[in-house]
C-alpha cells in the first residue's frame, strides 16, 4: 500500500467518523422530538441508532490510528430542518444513512485498489450494517401492507 493510498484512506475514515458522530447527534435530537402513541418504541430505536453511530465512529477512529493517522475532532454537517413529523424524521434518516453507506462503498473501492485487506473487510462489514439499517428505515416509511420499497 502506497503512502498516498494510506493518506486517502485516513481522510475518508475521518469523514466516516464525522458522519457517524453527526448521526449520534441527529438521532439523539430526533429521539427528543418524537411525540404521540408510538413514542416509546421509536425513541428506543433512535437511542439505539445513536449508540450504534458512536460505536461506528469509534471503530473508524481506531482504523485511523491503526494506519498512523490522527482522528478528526469534527462532526459532520448538522441541519435543523424544523420538521419533526416522524415521516420527515425518517426521510432525513434515510438520506443520512445513504450518505454514510456511500462513504463506506468509497472506502471499499480505495481499500481494494490499495490492497488493504483489513480495511476492505471492515468496509464490507460496515456496508452490510448500513444496508440493513437503510432497509429498516425504508420499511418504516411504508404504509402497513405496502410491500414495495419506499422511493424518496
Amino acid at each position: 500500500m502506497s503512502a498516498a493510498d494510506t493518506k486517502k484512506v485516513i481522510k475518508l475514515l475521518n469523514k466516516i467518523m464525522e458522519l457517524e458522530l453527526a448521526g449520534v447527534v441527529r438521532y439523539t435530537h430526533y429521539s427528543l422530538m418524537v411525540f404521540g402513541y408510538n413514542r416509546i418504541p421509536i425513541v428506543g430505536w433512535m437511542k439505539g441508532n445513536a449508540q450504534e453511530g458512536l460505536t461506528h465512529a469509534h471503530r473508524a477512529g481506531e482504523m485511523v490510528t491503526l494506519l498512523g493517522g490522527h482522528p478528526s475532532l469534527k462532526i459532520g454537517a448538522l441541519l435543523e430542518t424544523e420538521k419533526h413529523d416522524i415521516g420527515d424524521i425518517l426521510r432525513e434518516s434515510l438520506e443520512h444513512e445513504q450518505t454514510a453507506l456511500d462513504a463506506y462503498y468509497e472506502l471499499l473501492k480505495l481499500a481494494e485498489h490499495g490492497k488493504m485487506v483489513l480495511i476492505e473487510e471492515y468496509a464490507r462489514e460496515m456496508i452490510v450494517a448500513e444496508e440493513l439499517h437503510l432497509d429498516e428505515v425504508n420499511k418504516m416509511l411504508r404504509l402497513p401492507g405496502d410491500v414495495k420499497a419506499f422511493k424518496p
